[in-house]
Parts: C-alpha cells; structure tokens; sequence
C-alpha cells in the first residue's frame, strides 16, 4: 500500500513539474518576442497630400517601413486639404502632413492633436505671370492660395503690407495646387503662392516667374508639420517614439536630394525632372523641429489677419518629447 502511495505522488510530481516547464516556456517565447504570437503587428494610418513638403514622409515609408520593430506604416494620400483634414479631426487616420494652421485651427476648435515635427524649412515662393514685375502691379489682379488657413496666405498678406498695399487691394482666391499653374498660364490669376512642385511648374516651363522665396518675406516661416492625434500618442507612445524617430533620420536623407530621394519624389510626386530639381533647390529639412519663436510668430499673424481669436499656446499643441531623444 505504502508503495502504491509513493508511485501516486511521485507521479504528481513529475506531471506538475512538466506543466510548470511548459508554462516557463509560453513566458519565455512572450518575453523574447516582445508579443504574444497572435497579436498583430499596429497599422500606423499617416495622412498626406502629394507635396514636396511631405518628402521626409516618402522616405520613411521607402527605406525604414520593412524595419520598424513595433508597427507597420501606411501613408493615406488625399485630393484636398478638407477631405484630410476630416479625416485627421474623426480618427480615421492616426496623423498627417499637412498645413500647421489646419491643425492649430483644429485643436482651437477642440480637436485634440500634436505638432511632433515640421515637414520642411523654406520651399514656398510666390509666383507672377511674365507681365508682374513689382508687387503694386497686382493691384486690383486675381492671386491664388490653396487655402485662408495656410501659410502662403499669411506670405501673401506680408508681400503687400511690406509694399503699402492692403489684403483686399488684390483679389484673392482659392484653388486646388494642381490647378494653379494652369490658372495662371490662361490668365485667370496673376499670381500664385502654394507649396511645392506647383509653384516650380510654371517657372520650370518659363509661364511664369519667382518674385520671392519665403525667405525674403519672413525669415523662419513655418508651414507644413506632422501632427498626431493625441490619444494615438497616449496609448501607443513607443510606436509614436519610432515613428518620429526614423521620420527626422528620413528628414536627414532626404536633404541630401541624391538620385535616391529624387527616385523616391517622382514616384510620390510625379513631377518632371527639371520641376523637381528647381523645388529641391528652394526646399530645406534641416532642423525639423517646431521652436517656440517660430511657432509664437506664426500664431500672432493669425490673430492679426484674423484666422484665429484663440490659438493654442505653444505648450499645449507642439509635442517635442520624441523629437528630443533622437540623436
């Protein structure tokens, strides 16, 4: 009897112990995988519009998307900034490239996002048909702008507060960038402020001309950024962390403007080779961090042209957290 109870435990024993093993082993495999087998890697959902000033995010996507530990990045293209921008403020996409007034328009309006990094320095210019050849000679003219909420309108209202004329001595519209260069070839406008390649369209071709670059107007102009949405960052912050990481380090590829980063705009861009070349020429993605200066200078313009009663203070919208740890 007493050997029979022996066999049992002993038994018992060795069936716990097979089980423990087996349970170290699923926590080991957890361990080293960082994830349970079955979970799935997060789409990472990045809104944009077909701009040279979106480059750093066409890098990313090319050269670093098969390497991201913790996520995969989808980048979500749009036709206008009204469709991206409702598509950012109701959480169908997790971020953006886009205008930095859309997106402190939104968060005044309580949407809650954050500036993480600009998308470029320099890269706007306004451009004239042949016959403009001082800012007087468009008054009473037709000058283009993507949108009231950007950043070529505010370069728009210093142009002409710089040169005695005021807002509404020029007649002042909004197009889609695609139509711009046309709009000016046929006549329709006589000038056009917008972001890259389509102010280089019409000089590449010799329909129009460059009567300043941004900075000439204002000298640390800040236009289009990368924005999240808030509750994105909060409940992913190690995803945020390298996304914005290998977003700057693409930032830093793409000012090399090799025949790699060229490869890589014409497939996002479909711009003609002397197009792109003139637009490379204008545009910088140094330093892609949003400062305190520029951003408080940024916000005092929109108070005055009045685009904005409230917009958010700088501590509130700008997030530097990530942009800081990259080295």
């Amino acid at each position: 009897m007493k050997r029979k109870a022996a066999i049992f435990i002993l038994l018992v024993l060795i069936i716990l112990s097979l089980a423990g093993c087996s349970n170290g082993d699923r926590a080991a495999g957890t361990a080293n995988n960082g994830t349970n087998a079955n979970t799935e890697v997060k789409t990472v959902k990045i809104a944009y519009l077909p701009i040279t000033h979106a480059l750093p995010l066409y890098v990313e996507n090319e050269l670093a998307n098969e390497n991201f530990k913790n996520f995969k990045l989808e980048l979500v293209k749009f036709g206008s900034w009204t469709e991206l921008v409702d598509a950012l403020n109701s959480g169908k996409v997790d971020g953006a490239s886009m205008l930095i007034e859309l997106a402190m328009k939104a968060k005044e309006q309580g949407i809650d996002l954050k500036a993480v990094a600009l998308g470029h320095r320099d890269g706007n210019v306004v451009v004239v048909s042949k016959d403009i050849n001082k800012v007087e000679d468009l008054k009473g003219k037709s000058f283009a702008i993507p949108s009231k909420l950007s950043t070529h309108n505010i370069l728009l209202h210093i142009m002409l507060k710089n040169h005695g004329l005021a807002y509404n001595d020029v007649n002042v519209v909004e197009l889609p960038p695609p139509e711009m260069a046309a709009a000016l070839a046929e006549g329709r406008i006589s000038g056009y402020c917008v972001a890259e390649p389509f102010g280089a369209k019409s000089v590449a071709v010799d329909k129009g001309k460059t009567l300043f670059e941004s900075q000439d107007l204002w000298e640390g102009s800040v236009c289009c950024g990368l924005v999240l949405r808030n509750d994105f960052i909060k409940n992913n912050e190690a995803i945020a962390e390298e996304f914005i990481k290998e977003y700057i380090k693409a930032g830093e590829k793409a000012e090399a403007k090799d025949e790699t980063i060229r490869d890589i705009a014409t497939k996002y861009l479909k711009a003609e080779e002397q197009v792109l070349d003139l637009s490379l020429k204008w545009i910088s993605y140094e330093n892609l961090k949003l400062e305190e200066k520029d951003y408080n200078e940024l916000a005092e313009y929109m108070v005055e042209m009045g685009l904005s009663e409230n917009p958010p203070k700088y501590d509130e919208f700008v997030d530097n957290t990530f942009i800081g740890k990259v080295k």
